[in-house]
């Protein structure tokens, strides 16, 4: 693997698990892999886990990390082609990018859609960038499109907790006060497909991704109706995505929160969510303070994925 930018990219759900499960019952075995060698993490974005997780999984490898916050302490970096560079960005990403690469191995960046221009988003301009001009392998930490080491520690989370073969997951959506990207839905859609899940996916209408990552996915626009018999409930707002509503907040109707009557209605459900999350908005407190609630458990595994991913990289080098 040179570059993860996707789940798939692991070829199939049985070695992607298997690499976590060795991962996790041997953190230090690997520390020779990355020895003398150097991650950069480049964030465009705010980060809590995936900056941590992802320097401890390094570390736990024997690698050196740098982290670089573009937008604190950095030149302000120009990302479009073209521009006439006369405003307050005195650098362009086309020099920035193969400069960091001559500092480091690999490169882990992190850049969220701008959820205005929606063309601009999905083709992954930054991340693309950086794949293609850096000459280093390079691993998405969230992009405008996808999460795909959040959505590895979420398959990992829902193998170690299920109780049984054929599973039903639910993903929901839940309101949120701001315009939130479609990556980690888009991501985690793309997981349970790919892991083959009983898959239902509720929204209210409006609120529809792209087809591409909803695939088999079965589409219910009722979320009590979606919650029956569940095994695990995902929680996660996303904003709109179809036409001229794209990154736009359509609804926060306070009745798609996840509360305790609706977890009645699963099979005594587990319940997900990335983090951070606003509490009563997108879940209430008893509900994510309940022993269903996995969200530790969950972010607990962003270092295993974290660290799978890095040393099937370093493998390659």
């Amino acid at each position: 693997m040179r570059h993860f930018t996707s789940i798939t990219q692991f070829g199939d759900l049985s070695k992607a698990l298997e690499a976590a499960r060795y991962v996790k019952q041997n953190p230090f075995a690997d520390q020779e892999l990355g020895r003398n060698r150097t991650l950069l993490m480049i964030f465009f974005n705010s980060s809590l886990r995936t900056r941590l997780s992802t320097q401890k999984a390094a570390m736990n490898l024997g690698m050196n990390v740098i982290v670089l916050d573009v937008n604190q302490g950095a030149w302000k970096l120009e990302t479009e082609r073209g521009v006439i560079m006369d405003g307050d960005k005195p650098e362009h990403l086309l020099e920035a990018i193969p400069v960091m690469g001559c500092y480091c191995d690999i490169i882990g960046v992190r850049a969220f859609a701008n959820l205005t221009d929606r063309d601009g988003d999905y083709a992954e301009i930054i991340l693309n960038q950086f794949i293609r001009y850096s000459g280093k392998p390079v691993f998405s930490m969230e992009a405008a499109t996808r999460h795909p080491l959040q959505t590895f520690a979420d398959l990992i989370t829902i193998e170690e907790f299920k109780k049984k073969d054929r599973l039903k997951v639910v993903l929901t959506w839940a309101p949120h006060p701001k315009a939130l990207p479609q990556a980690v839905p888009n991501s985690f859609a793309e997981g349970m497909n790919w892991a083959g899940y009983d898959f239902v996916i509720t929204h209210p209408e409006g609120y529809e991704l792209d087809p591409a990552f909803v695939g088999k996915a079965h589409v219910e626009y009722d979320q009590e109706k979606a919650f029956e018999g569940a095994d695990f409930i995902y929680a996660k707002n996303w904003s709109a995505y179809e036409g001229e509503n794209y990154g736009k907040v359509l609804s926060t109707d306070r009745n798609w929160t996840v509360d305790a009557r609706k977890m009645a209605l699963t099979d005594n459900a587990f319940f997900m969510h990335c983090l951070p999350v606003r509490r009563n908005m997108i879940v209430a407190d008893e509900v994510i303070e309940s022993p269903q609630s996995i969200v530790i458990p969950e972010a607990a595994n962003r270092v295993v994925s974290a660290q799978a991913v890095l040393k099937e990289i370093l493998k390659e080098l």
